[in-house]
C-alpha cells in the first residue's frame, strides 16, 4: 500500500517563476490583479516576486511597488526570491518576513545564473545572516537533479551545500529540479537520503514539467517525506539559464490530482481555476491540463472521468 500524507502545502510560485520568463512585461497593474487572485485561493504561501537586478529580468522591476499594492489577506504568506545581499536588503526594506535565497548545485549554472561559483554563492549567504535582519532567509538548491552544462551532480556536492546551510543556522532547504530532468527513483533517493542526513531541517520540492514527468517526481518526493510543493499557475515559468527548461507544474493540475488521491491542499480549486485562466489571458499561453480539458469530475459507475468527456 503507498504511503502518503493526509495533507501536503503547495505553494504558489507562479507571480515570480511564471512572470519572470516573459518576454513581454507584464504590466504592474495585471500582476497585483493576479496575486491578488491568487490570494483568495487558500495558499499558505506565495512567492510572488525577486529582487533582482531589473536588466537580469526585467519583469521583477517593478517589485517594490507589485510588495506595496497587493492585498495581503490573513493566513497567507508573501515571499520573495533573492540573489545576494543587495536584494536581501531591498526585500528587508520592503517589509517581507522570509525571502528564499538561490543558489546552484554546480559551478556552471551557478555562474550562469548568478556570476559566481557555488561557494562564492553560499559566502553571500553567509553575509545576508551576519546582517542580523529579521527578514528569515530559506535555502534554495537550483539543478539538483540535473544541471544543463554539467549533468547529474554527485550526491556528496548536494549534501555538501545542504551541510553548509545547516551549519549557517537555515531551517527551511528547497531542492529544485530546474531542468525538469529528474526521475522518480533519484528524487526519491535525494530526498530520503537528505532526510536521514538532516531530519529536522523542512525541505521543499519545486519541480519543474518539462519532460511531463513533475507530477510523478512530486509523488516521489512526497512518499520520501516531503510535505510541500511549489507549482506555477497556469503552468508557466521556466529558467532562463537552463536552455529548454518548462515551467513549473501547473498549480491547477497538482491541486486537482492531489484532492482527487485524498490528499488535503486547503486550495480551492474553482477559485483556482478562474485565476490561472486570467493569467493564461494576460500572458497569452498556458501550459495546463486543466485549462485544456476541464475541471476532473467525480468517478461513478459508468459515468465520465472528465467533466467535458461526452
Amino acid at each position: 500500500m503507498m504511503k502518503l500524507p493526509r495533507k501536503v502545502v503547495v505553494k504558489e510560485v507562479g507571480p515570480r517563476d511564471g512572470f519572470q520568463m516573459e518576454k513581454k512585461f507584464v504590466p504592474t497593474e495585471n500582476k497585483i490583479e493576479v496575486i491578488d487572485l491568487l490570494s483568495r485561493c487558500g495558499f499558505e504561501d506565495i512567492q510572488f516576486t525577486a529582487f533582482v537586478h531589473p536588466k537580469a529580468v526585467p519583469n521583477m522591476a517593478d517589485s517594490e511597488e507589485v510588495a506595496a499594492k497587493i492585498k495581503r489577506p490573513s493566513g497567507v504568506e508573501f515571499t520573495a526570491l533573492i540573489p545576494n545581499r543587495k536584494g536581501y536588503e531591498r526585500a528587508h526594506k520592503a517589509g517581507f518576513k522570509r525571502v528564499e535565497i538561490t543558489l546552484s548545485a554546480t559551478d556552471s549554472h551557478n555562474m550562469s545564473n548568478l556570476n559566481c561559483t557555488t561557494m562564492e554563492s553560499l559566502a553571500r549567504l553567509e553575509e545576508c545572516l551576519a546582517l542580523g535582519l529579521s527578514t528569515e532567509i530559506c535555502g534554495g538548491i537550483a539543478v539538483v537533479f540535473g544541471c544543463p552544462f554539467e549533468g547529474r551532480p554527485p550526491y556528496e556536492r548536494i549534501k555538501m551545500i545542504v551541510d553548509r546551510m545547516v551549519s549557517m543556522g537555515i531551517k527551511d532547504v528547497g531542492l529544485a529540479d530546474t531542468s525538469g530532468v529528474g526521475d522518480p527513483v533519484q528524487v526519491y533517493d535525494i530526498c530520503s537520503r537528505l532526510l536521514d542526513a538532516h531530519p529536522h531541517i523542512h525541505y521543499y520540492f519545486h519541480a519543474h514539467n518539462t519532460h511531463g514527468t513533475a507530477v510523478a517526481n512530486i509523488l516521489a518526493a512526497m512518499q520520501a517525506g516531503l510535505l510541500m510543493f511549489d507549482s506555477s499557475v497556469a503552468g508557466l515559468g521556466g529558467c532562463p539559464y537552463a536552455p529548454g527548461a518548462s515551467g513549473n507544474v501547473a498549480t491547477e493540475d497538482l491541486v486537482q490530482i492531489l484532492e482527487y488521491m485524498g490528499i488535503e491542499t486547503g486550495v480551492d480549486i474553482d477559485k483556482l481555476i478562474t485565476a490561472a485562466r486570467r493569467t493564461a489571458e494576460i500572458v497569452g499561453h498556458s501550459d495546463s491540463a486543466t485549462l485544456r480539458a476541464g475541471k476532473m469530475g467525480r468517478l461513478v459507475e459508468g459515468g465520465p472521468v472528465c467533466q467535458n468527456n461526452q
